[in-house]
């Protein structure tokens, strides 16, 4: 249920098969595409797609230099379906309170005519919170990396 206080979403239809928006979604080196807005740069530290496993990765604006950029935990993995992450607990399972907000993100993927119908809800504990990342610019840094993901996994056809 989406409360919309707390919570922020991102709606798309992605032209291509849920296997493919998985696989980007799972693929280290898929994920890596899209993860960061362009002309930013993602590696991926660790991306173990499992209830409890990590999800590290690192930004880099120039391509050289890498800085943290998430330090997360799976905590749901439902195959093509379903994946959902926080960063309230870390990889190493240790909780955690990033800057600039903790966050829970649910991630749905299901059939559409045309593709998939890809849903993500970002979940906040606080009005402020959510009313932070909303500032920092949650529609378009969300917005495209979702057109990102749709171009990695509408290429992978």
């Amino acid at each position: 249920m989406i409360d919309p206080e707390l919570d922020l979403t991102v709606e798309r239809v992605i032209r291509a098969p849920r296997a493919s928006v998985w696989k980007a979604w799972t693929d280290p080196a898929k994920f890596a595409q899209w993860w960061v807005p362009a002309p930013a740069v993602c590696r991926v530290e660790r991306l173990e797609v499992r209830p409890g496993g990590a999800m590290v990765t690192q930004l880099s604006e120039d391509g050289t230099q890498f800085v943290p950029h998430l330090d997360a935990s799976f905590l749901v993995v439902e195959e093509t379906e379903r994946l959902v992450f926080t960063n309230a607990i870390d990889s190493s399972w240790r909780p955690a309170n990033p800057e600039p907000f903790v966050m829970t993100a649910e991630v749905m993927l299901a059939d559409h005519p045309e593709g998939t119908d890809y849903r993500i809800i970002v979940r906040h504990g606080t009005s402020a919170a959510r009313a932070r990342h909303e500032e920092l610019g949650f529609a378009d840094g969300w917005g495209t990396v979702t057109k990102q993901l749709a171009a990695v996994a509408e290429g992978m056809q």
